[in-house]
């Protein structure tokens, strides 16, 4: 199974998501761009929330210096990232894959992350609660179903609203897959207590 994980927009608890999932699975991780923060990357900060021993962190196709939009961040580099060098990492493991920000965050003049997805991927969107937040979740979703691209469901990140959570679940039609709360911190212990919340309905995908 190959599941990639989306925010609907920066900053709203993607890669905390990603752990959880990661050690749910005990699946392979593979962040295809990182832009920024390459002395504590996602897949470090993934590495540090992950207590499992068969996880296998797999090297970013581009790791770019300046914590922007991989576009300005890869035209800052000197470079330009070209989709036909971004190759899936090989493993017979489960692979989770971590987007960068939003799904029509651009790479470069003509490709977003969404066009990282792959037919055989599904999507997990995670939806954090904020004034706009219903509008970009079903953007999001709207955005990958035009494609026809696989959506596993949503997991909402931070405190619960009722109210939103529920239109947005009417409306898309998709199943909550879980909910992160607004923890004090994310180690190993929290990670695994969520993991194990999560990991029947994340084997049923």
């Amino acid at each position: 199974m190959k599941l990639f994980i989306t925010g609907i927009g920066t900053d709203v608890g993607k890669t905390v998501a990603s752990a959880i999932v990661v050690e749910a699975l005990e699946a392979d991780y593979w962040k295809p761009v990182q832009a920024g923060d390459l002395d504590y990357s996602d897949t470090d900060k993934i590495k540090s929330r992950v207590s499992n021993t068969t996880t296998v962190f797999h090297p970013n196709a581009y790791a770019l210096h300046t914590p922007a939009s991989p576009h300005l961040a890869a035209e800052i580099d000197g470079i330009t990232i070209n989709l036909k060098d971004i190759n899936e990492p090989k493993t017979k493991n489960h692979l989770v894959i971590e987007g960068a920000g939003g799904v029509f965050v651009p790479l470069n003049d003509k490709d977003c992350v969404i066009d990282l997805i792959q037919p055989d991927y599904k999507v997990i969107i995670v939806s954090r609660h904020y004034l706009g937040s219903i509008n970009h979740t079903l953007l999001t979703i709207e955005a990958l179903k035009s494609r026809n691209i696989s959506i596993a469901g949503i997991i909402f990140s931070g405190d619960e609203n009722q109210a939103t959570e529920n239109i947005i679940l009417s409306k898309s039609k998709l199943p909550m897959l879980g909910r992160i709360e607004n923890e004090p911190y994310f180690d190993e212990n929290v990670v695994k207590y969520y993991a194990d919340m999560f990991k029947e309905v994340l084997l049923q995908l």
